[in-house]
């Protein structure tokens, strides 16, 4: 059994995963209230699906990027259980399980998510091997950057305000947004990319783990 954390924003997310089906999975959205908010939730989806703390046999957390506070509460949780626990743990980049969670199609695709000031953390995919693979660096950005830079059909999809959608649905000819029941980050992708991680043996040493933080003043690539 493998329990799942994703705190990179304001939205969150939990899942439990066995490697046939997936348990039990929550997300929500939070007033900065991680601290508060995580811990009794993770033993409401332990309750609810009918495990005891004890049967959790790994654990994966996302990594970001995301939100300073939100990663730290959810990566210091994680990593004090799998310490306590002798638990193994696997970190998963934020937009690679979001990408994972995508259609697959024969065009690009940007995952985004909220990076704080109106700014977006962005990341480039593309598809190998019928599966999404990163395409280059991750890059903070706006809405309206992101427009200029697309000049090629692209699957865009994440944490969007109302007003980033608007800016993006301007370019139709290019920009191929996702609804926002796709853009939703399934913590359900993250536990399964961290269950056949750990099942490969390709663990992280908890104390070494640490979040993906990206500089407010890093450019989209050209």
């Amino acid at each position: 059994m493998l329990l799942a954390i994703d705190t990179s924003t304001r939205s969150l997310g939990i899942a439990l995963y066995d490697g046939l089906q997936v348990l039990s999975e929550s997300v929500w959205t939070c007033a900065d209230h991680h601290t508060v908010q995580l811990a009794p939730a993770i033993q409401d989806i332990l309750n609810r699906a009918g495990v005891k703390m004890e049967d959790i046999q790994a654990m994966a957390v996302a990594l970001g990027p995301g939100s300073f506070t939100g990663l730290r509460i959810g990566l210091a949780l994680a990593k004090g259980l799998a310490l306590a626990r002798n638990l193994p743990i696997v970190g998963v980049p934020t937009l690679d399980f979001m990408a994972a969670s995508q259609p697959v199609r024969e065009i690009p695709l940007i995952a985004v998510l909220q990076a704080g000031r109106g700014r977006l953390a962005a990341g480039r995919y593309a598809i190998s091997r019928n599966r999404w693979h990163p395409a280059g660096e991750l890059f903070v950005t706006t809405a309206v950057k992101l427009v200029e830079q697309i000049q090629e059909t692209t699957w865009v999809c994440g944490e969007l305000t109302e007003e980033e959608r608007r800016i993006l649905r301007r370019e139709r000819k290019t920009v191929l947004l996702a609804t926002p029941a796709q853009s939703v980050r399934r913590p359900s992708y993250l536990a399964e990319i961290g269950w056949q991680r750990w099942q490969a043996g390709k663990v992280d040493d908890p104390a070494g783990l640490a979040p993906i933080y990206l500089h407010y003043n890093d450019s989209i690539p050209g």
